[in-house]
């Protein structure tokens, strides 16, 4: 992680109930493309690392025999739990509260290990040592991420866009103009170099899969409140007492570029690497 950073507890306070509302999913296909490129046949065992509110584990809970997400947040693993009871899929998936720098655990061993960018907040040399030892023999770590340096205009479609810069502005009016992160700060941001860091724990590839997007998508006021709610720098109990006055502003802002209250996104691309765990 960032130099003069360290992970606490409040790194995603209160984010939980606005995850799932306010986050683009991953593109269409995502569980289709892995589970032809790495052979998946309803099988074997899932470990997803910092899995939140069950995002990535539970799209892909049926592509594998047993599913097991990992996260220090317990209002992430109640909303994952929530939703894994409405896919009705609870008797094959597990949560387990803790850090990736808690692992082994006493968990197994896996088939494929999944990171959704969450990685740049962990002790990413320990973690990936760590999982690549909880790996199979012919098992695989898979990094998923939004497609990077993607333009996505939304030129046709019936609603303006998200305003992101005014929202960004606005965040750094309450906040201050350095990224917040917990109870610290990120003045360089989070940290870049994954590649390097797998390659040196030992993990073959990578091979780059990419996942297309592109589809026209409403987003209603709602939605775009809950995304700003839902990231680790404008976390609802970093405002404090000046929460409600800042949604408040934020809401002014989006109704000033959409009084209709919906905005048009397109669907962003999503960029999978696969790491081979490799040989010994």
């Amino acid at each position: 992680m960032g130099a003069g950073w360290q992970w606490d507890e409040t790194l995603f306070s209160g984010t939980a109930a606005f995850y799932r509302r306010g986050r683009l999913p991953y593109a269409p296909g995502l569980a289709d493309v892995l589970a032809r490129v790495l052979d998946l046949d309803g099988r074997g065992r899932l470990i997803d690392l910092g899995c939140g509110p069950g995002t990535v584990a539970l799209s892909l809970a049926g592509l594998f025999g047993e599913v097991v997400g990992v996260d220090p947040d317990a209002e992430m693993l109640a909303e994952a739990a929530r939703e894994a009871a409405r896919r009705k899929v609870t008797g094959k998936v597990r949560w387990v509260r803790a850090r990736a720098e808690e692992l082994p655990a006493g968990l197994g061993d896996f088939t494929v290990a999944t990171l959704a960018q969450s990685f740049h907040w962990m002790d990413r040399e320990r973690v990936a040592a760590t999982v690549r030892g909880m790996l199979r023999t012919d098992g695989a770590l898979v990094h998923v991420s939004d497609l990077k340096g993607e333009s996505r205009t939304t030129d046709g479609l019936p609603h303006p866009p998200v305003p992101h810069a005014a929202i960004d502005a606005l965040v750094r009016r309450y906040l201050g103009p350095v990224r917040r992160a917990g109870r610290g700060l990120l003045p360089r941001g989070t940290a870049a170099g994954e590649a390097a860091v797998l390659a040196g724990a030992g993990f073959a590839g990578p091979y780059r899969h990419v996942v297309p997007g592109g589809q026209a998508m409403v987003r209603t006021e709602d939605d775009v409140v809950a995304g700003v709610f839902s990231m680790s720098f404008s976390a609802p109990h970093l405002f404090g007492a000046r929460l409600a006055l800042f949604e408040a502003d934020l809401r002014r802002v989006l109704r000033e570029v959409a009084p209709s209250g919906r905005f048009s996104v397109r669907q962003p691309g999503t960029e999978v690497f696969v790491w081979p765990r490799g040989a010994d």
